[in-house]
């Protein structure tokens, strides 16, 4: 068997704990009206209820989430025998699952479902299999060398940051690859705790009316918000590799995903008819805009690319704060909010608000090391 180095461990261990967030989010999701269930008896939560009807949708993503802990559960144990190993997945993946299963019995949006259990567990079986084959696979190795080759610097953390990046444009947002719009929110709900208290008024004027629809951004402001939004994750990439040929493929890539993610996220709000909506002229001369200002970087040091990517990305995130929100924006979040998207609305809109601040500060740290 291929023994994995050091970094290889770190970086399963690491995405194990991070997928093990996702899935709770998920299941727990939105984490409000918790109480403890008048009518049935303990015996009756304990052994899970079957289903009172199917969704072709739970019962493929309830298979499907579970698929890469399985795997990973099992790449994380270097030292086992894959047999055990793969019993030592199933086994976590499957508690897991029952635990958050009669947890969702104090949450009155969610479902609990002895089938959802048995799905989650099939599907952390067939991972665990997959992650049994990659363990003797010439191809795991082959993965981690192109990967070190790739992203040659700083470890996993700027890699999960790109990996990230294209999740977070999941969610709907006000301008296209806009990012971070936490602002309002937090106003918001800073407004309703303060609510009364004379101390707070001076700091509650200084946020800004709430409820107010702020002016609509112009075509030349819009512009620069999309080719910003596009121009930070590429200096990320470019801080974890120096070669220009594969800073110059990053970009290209960022951009496609950005394009991809966008329209199938439109599509998922809006409909496949209207998937390609958000293609306005404005928003796609962003995206050329921003791809232009990452090729004239190619040859930049990690300082320099660091430096440009922690601006652009707080510039985009103004920006995007002073994007109003439009009645067709509104409908979708709702859809987002009471539709089967539930499941991944909160991880999509969490990944969004908070990856432009992650990444500002990952870049903050690269701008203090010294080049090598």
């Amino acid at each position: 068997m291929n023994e994995s180095t050091p970094r290889q461990r770190s970086l399963s261990v690491l995405l194990t704990w991070a997928w093990l967030v996702v899935i709770v989010y998920a299941s727990l999701f939105p984490f409000s009206g918790w109480r403890w269930p008048a009518g049935p008896a303990l015996w009756h939560i304990l052994v899970l209820p079957w289903p009172q009807w199917h969704d072709r949708f739970d019962l493929w993503s309830n298979l499907a989430a579970y698929l890469p802990l399985g795997a990973l559960l099992v790449l994380r144990q270097e030292a086992a025998t894959s047999s055990l190993a793969m019993g030592r997945a199933v086994l976590q993946a499957c508690a897991l699952s029952y635990t958050l299963e009669v947890l969702q019995f104090a949450l009155p949006q969610r479902v609990p479902s002895r089938a959802d259990w048995m799905l989650n567990g099939a599907g952390a079986l067939a991972g665990a299999a997959v992650g049994a084959l990659l363990r003797h696979s010439r191809w795991r190795q082959a993965v981690a060398l192109a990967r070190e080759r790739w992203f040659e610097r700083h470890g996993p953390t700027g890699l999960i940051l790109v990996v990230l990046w294209p999740v977070g444009l999941l969610f709907p947002a006000p301008v296209p690859l806009g990012l971070g719009q936490v602002w309002e929110r937090l106003r918001d709900q800073l407004g309703d705790a303060l609510l009364g208290a004379r101390w707070a008024e001076s700091l509650l004027l200084g946020l800004g009316p709430a409820n107010v629809a702020p002016a609509p951004l112009a075509p030349a402001a819009e512009l620069l918000a999309v080719a910003l939004s596009l121009l930070g994750p590429c200096m990320v990439s470019y801080c974890v590799t120096r070669s220009m040929r594969r800073r110059a493929l990053l970009a290209a890539g960022a951009a496609a995903l950005a394009v991809s993610v966008t329209t199938l996220s439109t599509a998922l709000n809006f409909g496949p008819q209207h998937a390609l909506a958000w293609s306005t002229p404005t928003a796609l001369g962003g995206i050329a805009l921003g791809l232009v200002l990452a090729g004239l970087l190619l040859r930049g040091g990690v300082r320099l690319v660091a430096g440009i990517g922690l601006m652009a990305i707080t510039a985009s995130v103004a920006l995007v704060a002073q994007a109003p929100s439009d009645p067709y924006f509104a409908e979708s979040l709702s859809g987002w909010e009471q539709g089967r998207f539930i499941r991944f609305h909160g991880v999509a809109q969490w990944i969004g608000w908070c990856w432009p601040y992650a990444a500002m500060w990952w870049l903050l740290m690269r701008i203090g090391e010294r080049e090598s």
